[in-house]
């Protein structure tokens, strides 16, 4: 009995969301894979499937997760860790609700970009 209830359990936590992924903090690890892997399909169902968009066709979801983990991979390679930290505190940690890769990738590109210019006449 005891069993059966730890494999139900170990099922119910595996299915569970996965967490956000911070591209910088990615080790490359087979389980931080998955972990990215679950959480965009999770995020383009809520964003396509469960929302008022309504887009939720197989061609649209496989696009968008596509495009999410490109992003991810991009964001990997990005450098300025402070940058990085703050858009994801906007988008992830605030009432925005655009915790997604593709977002978080043209925030950052944004946001460095911005911080190399200045206002001038």
């Amino acid at each position: 009995m005891k069993k059966i209830l730890f494999s139900i359990l170990g099922c119910i936590s595996f299915s569970a969301s996965a967490a956000f992924v911070n591209p910088m903090d990615f080790d490359g690890s087979e389980a931080q894979k998955q972990e990215v892997i679950t959480y965009i399909q999770d995020r383009v169902k809520k964003e396509y499937c469960d929302s008022g968009l309504d887009m939720c066709q197989p061609t649209t979801l496989r696009m968008m997760e596509k495009q999410n983990l490109d992003a991810f991979k991009q964001a990997t390679q990005l450098k300025d860790k402070s940058i990085m930290d703050r858009v994801i505190k906007d988008y992830c940690h605030s009432g925005v609700d655009m915790c997604n890769y593709t977002t978080i990738l043209m925030m950052y590109k944004q946001n460095e970009e911005a911080s190399k210019q200045t206002l001038d006449w």
